[in-house]
């Protein structure tokens, strides 16, 4: 291992053994301090060459080759607090709960520098765990740009680790609100992998050859006009799951972009209805309930976070009434 520029190298010799064995699978297994999608990114960049050749993923290897991986230092940034719109629903010592409103993004990242939700706990909180780096501090789990609702945040290491904990464990309890595209009515689970779609990488999709377990369960609250109000317990975490699982049901979340609510609202028959779902908030989600046992006390607490007024106007709209908190 060497320095070369700015970026740090790592150089490998391929084994006799590796032979046929695709350039990104091979490095894959070599404890790179790097995620497979960061490494991937990599090789779209030139950054991981083979006797001096830079290489596409796909590359076969036939041994003796050396594969040379320059990793550039990550790009940083001050992370300023700024005041913005995030409600504190809970806060001790140890943890706050807050609700993201729609729109804000959960932690800085290219393109999002700032107004994020991590400025806004910078201004709102004192102290902030680190064990999620300067980008993350505090940051246990994530929700959706467009998602509403409930996140808990740690305000020192050892509490981040232990939510870390319930949530690997799926002891947390995580319950949504969903107005979705046509009619459901009882409950029902849905028991279905997610991973990365192999063409668009900012889509996930069920059932693929490296999709992980996922399981959603809905239960129908109310029949709204051409669509229907759930609620909706996740057992798992995957990325966009509760959007994916709703999607490929044939019921997708209403205003989604991505998959499929809002181009399915434009085939609704009923023209007010079909007005105002196209009108609907991208998307009509909100994380309505988050329960779990505190780190420190070992309470069970649970919380709610209030409807936001888009999707509350939107219920009303369709001709249904706002849950209220259990």
């Amino acid at each position: 291992m060497g320095q070369e520029g700015c970026g740090r190298v790592h150089r490998f010799t391929v084994p006799a053994e590796a032979r046929g064995e695709r350039v990104d699978r091979f490095l894959a297994g070599r404890g790179l301090p790097v995620s497979r999608s960061r490494l991937q990114t990599l090789v779209g960049q030139g950054k991981v060459r083979v006797d001096g050749a830079a290489v596409k993923a796909g590359r076969k290897l036939r041994g003796g080759e050396e594969v040379v991986v320059e990793i550039p230092p990550p790009e940083t940034w001050d992370v300023e607090p700024q005041d913005l719109p995030v409600r504190v629903i809970y806060e001790d010592e140890w943890i706050a709960v807050v609700s993201k409103p729609r729109g804000m993004v959960v932690h800085p990242a290219p393109g999002h520098r700032d107004g994020t939700l991590v400025n806004a706990l910078l201004h709102r909180l004192r102290d902030l765990s680190g064990v999620g780096g300067v980008l993350r501090p505090g940051i246990v789990h994530r929700l959706d740009r467009d998602t509403t609702g409930l996140i808990v945040v740690a305000k020192d290491d050892v509490t981040h680790r232990g939510l870390q904990a319930r949530f690997r464990s799926r002891s947390v309890e995580k319950v949504y609100l969903a107005v979705v595209l046509g009619r459901l009515t009882g409950e029902g689970v849905v028991d279905r992998p997610i991973g990365r779609h192999p063409t668009q990488r900012k889509k996930m999709w069920v059932d693929g050859p490296r999709a992980r377990p996922a399981v959603t369960r809905w239960r129908a609250i109310s029949a709204l006009d051409a669509a229907t109000l759930l609620e909706v317990t996740i057992e798992t975490g995957r990325t966009h799951q509760i959007r994916v699982h709703l999607a490929a049901l044939g019921h997708p979340v209403a205003g989604d972009p991505v998959y499929g609510g809002a181009a399915r609202a434009r085939g609704v028959h009923d023209p007010a209805a079909r007005r105002r779902l196209m009108a609907a908030p991208a998307q009509a989600l909100h994380a309505w309930r988050l329960g779990f046992e505190h780190p420190r006390t070992g309470e069970f607490i649970r919380f709610t976070a209030p409807v936001p007024e888009d999707l509350a106007g939107l219920i009303r709209a369709l001709g249904g009434e706002v849950p209220e908190p259990p």
